[in-house]
């Protein structure tokens, strides 16, 4: 048998590399969430009504801002007015408004 007869043979002996197998949308949504976590991000889920997904929609179209900036901004500002003593003029203004 010559090298080039052993090559071959070699070759069809050698099982072909495994290809990893692709992750699925749910596992890379969870991938996502585990680093966001290591990173000290905590997740909030929640729905909106009507008053406050129009609110979202001209802040998000006017700001081009993520679903993340605007929720923690929109914390930040909330915190804000309490840490001022204002939460109660800012929830008659959200009252008076229909917001």
């Amino acid at each position: 048998m010559d090298d080039l007869e052993k090559a071959l043979e070699q070759l069809s002996n050698t099982e072909a590399p495994t290809r990893k197998q692709p992750l699925t949308n749910a596992e890379k949504q969870k991938r996502y969430r585990e680093r966001q976590k290591d990173l000290g991000k905590k997740e909030v889920r929640g729905y909106l009504n009507d008053e406050a997904l129009q609110c979202y929609q001209l802040i998000s179209e006017q700001t081009q801002w993520t679903d993340s900036k605007i929720l923690t901004n929109a914390l930040r500002l909330t915190y804000a007015a309490y840490k001022n003593g204002q939460i109660g003029l800012l929830s008659k203004w959200l009252q008076k408004n229909n917001l």
